[in-house]
């Protein structure tokens, strides 16, 4: 199974997986009037969103290069992914209303243990969901898998305590209840933040890591005929780069052997895991 193959079904089992979580939380959250229920039922619908997007993103990533689009078409993971984040950050500022208004106003909230079930199941489906992404994630490079593992583990964290809240009702605390929904907007606006500028770096054409350019030119110094290296430029064609290198050989070699040298270079820094392409040009020297 591919890295493209394993993407759809973690956006498939994704969408089920919260649209599920989203009607018993809502169902509860409205029911028992519980501001952090309907905080993270709000988060489930985003869920569901950023599930769909990590679908459709895949989808067309996967597609291979045409003549409309030479490098493929890798950095729609970023574009979908930057779409997942911006519904995040507006989702967040609406909860943000909503729990300072329940702070100011107080909690209607009504125990039930109902609401404790729901946060158990929540619990158990996002942990079991997280465990998934998270193995595919340390098989794949993918911003839409690492996303949804975060959020994954996130909503984990979130809904223990929104179960906190709930319970400390028992205790007559019920301001809790909205500090809890005022957490989980602010949670859910910062990784919102994270994944944009993840994505905007990639889609303004940041330069590969610092790391992967040093194996460039390990590479590079592997040939002795190559007597000067001009700094390496490089852009993202989704998760991995077209990276363009200027050697510089002795004057005197045919260039035949300049050519047949420069393919080899190419071919051994295409072979690095991080680049989708290599471009050598040859000057003499």
């Amino acid at each position: 199974m591919d890295r493209f193959e394993t993407t759809k079904n973690a956006g498939l089992l994704g969408i089920i997986g919260n649209l599920f979580l989203l009607l018993i939380k809502s169902f509860a959250g409205f029911a028992f009037k519980s501001q952090a229920m309907i905080a993270d039922s709000f988060n489930s619908a985003s869920d569901i969103f950023a599930s769909l997007m990590t679908f459709i993103g895949n989808k067309i990533a996967s597609e291979p290069q045409d003549n409309s689009h030479n490098f493929g078409h890798g950095k729609a993971e970023y574009i979908f992914s930057m779409l997942i984040s911006i519904s995040m950050i507006l989702v967040s500022f609406k909860l943000l209303y909503d729990s300072i208004y329940t702070l100011i106003y107080g909690s209607n909230l009504t125990f039930s243990w109902l609401l404790v079930a729901v946060c158990i199941i929540t619990i158990i489906t996002k942990f079991a969901l997280y465990l998934y992404t998270r193995i595919l994630c340390k098989k794949y490079d993918n911003i839409l898998l690492e996303a949804s593992k975060n959020d994954h583990r996130n909503d984990c964290i979130v809904t223990t305590f929104t179960l906190i809240s709930i319970l400390l009702t028992f205790a007559n605390i019920y301001w809790f209840d909205g500090i809890v929904g005022l957490g989980i907007c602010l949670w859910i606006c910062l990784t919102g933040v994270k994944i944009f500028t993840e994505s905007y770096n990639v889609l303004m054409d940041i330069s590969i890591d610092s790391r992967t350019q040093d194996l460039i030119l390990d590479l590079a110094h592997q040939y002795k005929e190559i007597q000067k290296l001009d700094p390496i430029s490089s852009t993202p064609v989704g998760y991995q780069y077209v990276v363009f290198l200027t050697i510089y050989v002795d004057g005197n070699m045919t260039t035949f052997e300049s050519h047949k040298l420069a393919d080899s270079l190419e071919m051994d820094v295409s072979g690095l895991e991080k680049v989708y392409k290599a471009v050598v040009h040859v000057n003499p020297i």
